[in-house]
């Protein structure tokens, strides 16, 4: 019920803020600089992935997508919310020896997440920002026992929380058909089974108004 609640009140949250920012941008223009930082966007992520567990780490290549919605307060501030998903390339898993002998692999699969993003324009082309939210792994830990002991096998989803920031920067100087972007960010996600992922990324996105 307390994960309910945190979901349901970043989701308040992020409702009022998109709200208050599409009020903004329907009450004519915020500034007398254009910006593309505004509506819907869509983005591909590639970059290093590190999944901690049982004291280890695994590191891999990574990539994944994000969808969210970008409004803008007053003439500097863009807040919204987003949905993502990431996995690393054939996943990460760390093992360990058993303390009876044997094996114990704990291994992440897909992770999706919700967010709620704020930034600020240090130029109209210039996006720095933070977010936090909610995010949910698929994980699997296994112990492979040794002769004469028993062996247990567990696969299923944990929550936790994600936070993170970065900077986009918009191409729209650019002549192409449609406001493109790139991003660098870091992300830090934590589960509830005292597993973590960290994430350092590239992006290229498309704004759609």
């Amino acid at each position: 019920m307390h994960k309910l609640s945190l979901a349901m009140a970043a989701a308040t949250l992020a409702t009022a803020l998109v709200s208050q920012a599409a009020s903004a941008q329907d009450s004519g223009p915020v500034s007398d600089v254009s910006t593309s930082f505004r509506g819907f966007r869509v983005e591909g992520d590639i970059g290093g992935d590190r999944f901690q567990s049982q004291g280890h780490h695994d590191n891999k290549f990574g990539y994944g997508a994000t969808v969210g919605f970008d409004g803008q307060i007053g003439d500097k501030i863009v807040v919204g919310p987003e949905a993502s998903y990431w996995r690393a390339n054939n996943w990460s898993e760390n093992c360990t020896a058993g303390n009876i002998g044997g094996s114990i692999c704990h291994k992440s699969f897909e992770e999706y997440g919700a967010a709620v993003r704020a930034g600020y324009l240090v130029t109209p082309q210039l996006l720095v920002f933070a977010k936090g939210g909610y995010v949910s792994n698929e994980q699997r830990k296994a112990f492979a026992a040794p002769a004469g002991e028993t062996s247990f096998y567990n696969h299923g989803r944990t929550d936790g929380y994600q936070v993170g920031g970065g900077v986009e920067y918009s191409l729209t100087q650019v002549s192409l058909p449609l406001p493109v972007y790139v991003s660098a960010q870091y992300v830090y996600s934590n589960y509830d089974d005292h597993t973590a992922r960290q994430r350092a990324m590239l992006g290229v996105g498309v704004h759609f108004k």
